[in-house]
C-alpha cells in the first residue's frame, strides 16, 4: 500500500508530480501502467475476458502509446457488469474484505454506478483531489462551506469531506440539501473563507443572501470558490457573475465517480484546468466520432478517456467519460506541466440542430450575457426524440421582473439574433417572467427539458 505526504510540496503546488517534465512523467506512467495491467490480468474477471475477446496479450502492453491498441471501456459495459455480478460487478478487482467504502454516481444517464474503494484507493482519491483543490486556492487551515449535495452517496459529499480533511482544511458539511437559508446562515455565522459547490447553485445562493441574512454575499467573508459537478464554471459570463456576486475568486475543478472524485484543477492563472496527476492516472484525448487519439495542443477538442493507475477495487482501463473539452494551453506561469482544458459539455448531452453541434452550456453562456434584462435562467425544451432535430431549437428564457413589454420583444429578438450569429443555429425564444423556472439545488441543473414530441 502506497502512502502520500499529506502536506503541500510547496507554496504553489501540492505535489511535485504536478511539475514533472513530460519525459519524466511519461516514464512514470509507463512503469505504473505495466504494473496496473498486470494487476488487472491477475485480479479482474472483467478485464481478463475483455483481453481474451480482443486478442490482447497483457504482457505486451509496455507503454502509454500501446494503449491505442486496446479497446475502450464503455459506461454500458459497467452497467451490465454491475447487473451481472452485484453488488460491485465483474470489474471489481479486490476481495470484499478490503472494500472500505462504496460511492454511487448520480445515474443521470441510467442506473447509478457503484464504485468500490479500498483504504489505498481512498488515499489515492484524496491525493488526486488535494492537488485539484490546492490549485483552486484552498490551503491547510482554511475553513470551507460544503455546498455540494451530501446525500445519495455522490462523490461531491463524503469524498470532498475526506479530501479537505486530508489537506488540513476544515470542512463545514452542511450540504446543498439543507437549502439556501441554512447555508447562508452558517456562512454568516462561521465566516468560512471558501465555498465549494456547483456554479449555478452557488450563484442562486448569493442572490438569496440579502433576503436571508440582510447583507449581500460580498460581505460574508468568502475569498475562494471552487466549482464543479457540471459544465459552466469556466464560462466567462458564469464565472464573472459568480465573482461579482460573492466578491471572491472562482476556480474550476473536474472529476467523475468512475475514476475518482476530482482530479483536474484550475490554478491562479484562471484559464483552464490542469491535468495534475500523471503518476496516478492517464488522460487521453480522443475524437469522439472516430475514437482516434488527439494530440492535446492548444485549441484541440475531444473527449477525455482515462486509465487509472494504482487502483485496486474498481480499476478502469481506457474508460470513455463522454466529457467534451477544449485544450486551453500546454504551459503555464504557475509551473504546472500538465495541459489545461475547459469542459464544454458532455458528448451525450450534445444536441445536433440541422447538422450543427450545440452544447447546452454554450447556449447558457450566451443567455447569461443578457443579464440584467434577462435573469440568466434558461431551458432548452426539446420537443424531438434523441439528440437531433431539423427544426429551430425551442428555448425558454426568463426576463427580469421589471422589464416592460416593449423591451421584452426587443430582448427576444436580440437573443435569437445573437444565438444564430454565435452558434449558427436558429432558436425560437419564448420569454417567461422571472421566477418561472426551477432554481438549482443539490441536483445538477438540467438545461435540457424533454417535452412531448411534435408530430409535424
Amino acid at each position: 500500500m502506497h502512502t502520500f505526504p499529506r502536506q503541500p510540496h510547496s507554496g504553489e503546488h501540492w505535489s511535485a508530480a504536478e511539475t514533472l517534465p513530460a519525459e519524466q512523467a511519461r516514464r512514470v506512467q509507463d512503469e505504473r501502467l505495466r504494473e496496473q495491467i498486470a494487476y488487472l490480468a491477475a485480479h479482474s474477471e472483467f478485464y481478463r475476458a475483455k483481453f481474451a475477446e480482443h486478442g490482447v496479450d497483457p504482457g505486451g502492453i509496455a507503454t502509454v502509446d500501446d494503449l491505442q491498441s486496446l479497446p475502450f471501456t464503455e459506461k454500458q459495459e459497467l452497467r451490465d457488469s454491475l447487473a451481472a455480478a452485484p453488488p460491485l460487478g465483474r470489474h471489481v478487482a479486490a476481495p470484499p474484505a478490503e472494500i472500505v467504502q462504496i460511492q454511487a454516481s448520480s445515474g443521470t444517464t441510467g442506473s447509478p454506478s457503484y464504485v468500490g474503494l479500498t483504504a489505498s484507493d481512498v488515499g489515492t482519491w484524496c491525493e488526486l483531489g488535494a492537488r485539484a483543490l490546492y490549485a483552486n486556492g484552498f490551503r491547510p487551515g482554511d475553513r470551507v462551506l460544503h455546498a455540494f449535495g451530501m446525500s445519495k452517496g455522490f462523490v461531491g459529499g463524503l469524498p470532498i469531506v475526506q479530501i479537505l480533511q486530508y489537506m488540513g482544511v476544515v470542512d463545514i458539511p452542511i450540504g446543498a440539501e439543507a437549502g439556501a437559508e441554512r447555508l447562508l446562515r452558517v456562512q454568516a455565522d462561521q465566516r468560512p473563507s471558501g465555498i465549494i459547490g456547483t456554479p449555478y447553485f452557488l450563484a442562486h445562493l448569493a442572490e438569496q443572501a440579502p433576503g436571508v441574512v440582510g447583507r449581500p454575499a460580498t460581505e460574508l467573508g468568502v475569498r475562494t470558490i471552487s466549482v464543479g459537478g457540471e459544465p459552466g464554471g469556466g464560462l466567462p459570463s458564469v464565472r464573472g457573475n459568480l465573482e461579482r456576486l460573492w466578491g471572491a475568486t472562482v476556480r474550476e475543478m473536474l472529476g467523475g465517480t468512475d475514476i475518482a472524485c476530482t482530479y483536474w484543477g484550475e490554478c491562479e492563472a484562471g484559464d483552464g484546468m490542469h491535468f495534475l496527476s500523471p503518476d496516478l492516472m492517464i488522460a487521453e484525448l480522443i475524437d469522439p466520432g472516430t475514437g482516434q487519439r488527439v494530440e492535446p495542443v492548444e485549441g484541440a477538442t475531444g473527449e477525455l478517456v482515462y486509465t487509472a493507475l494504482r487502483r485496486r477495487a474498481s480499476p478502469l482501463l481506457r474508460f470513455r467519460t463522454r466529457d467534451h473539452v477544449v485544450v486551453t494551453g500546454t504551459g503555464c506561469s504557475c509551473g504546472r506541466t500538465g495541459y489545461k482544458v475547459r469542459c464544454v459539455g458532455r458528448t451525450d448531452d450534445m444536441l445536433i440542430v440541422r447538422g450543427i453541434n450545440v452544447f447546452p452550456s454554450a447556449v447558457k453562456d450566451l443567455v447569461q450575457r443578457f443579464v440584467p434584462a434577462a435573469t440568466g435562467e434558461m431551458r432548452i425544451r426539446a420537443d424531438f426524440p434523441g439528440h437531433t432535430t431539423q427544426r429551430p431549437l425551442p428555448l425558454v428564457v426568463e426576463h427580469a421582473a421589471d422589464l416592460p413589454p416593449a423591451r421584452q420583444e426587443e430582448l427576444r429578438a436580440d437573443l435569437e439574433a445573437r444565438l444564430r450569429s454565435a452558434l449558427n443555429v436558429k432558436c425560437l425564444v419564448e420569454l417567461v417572467p422571472e421566477g418561472s423556472l426551477k432554481r438549482p439545488d443539490h441536483v445538477k441543473v438540467a438545461l435540457v427539458e424533454r417535452v412531448a414530441t411534435r408530430k409535424d
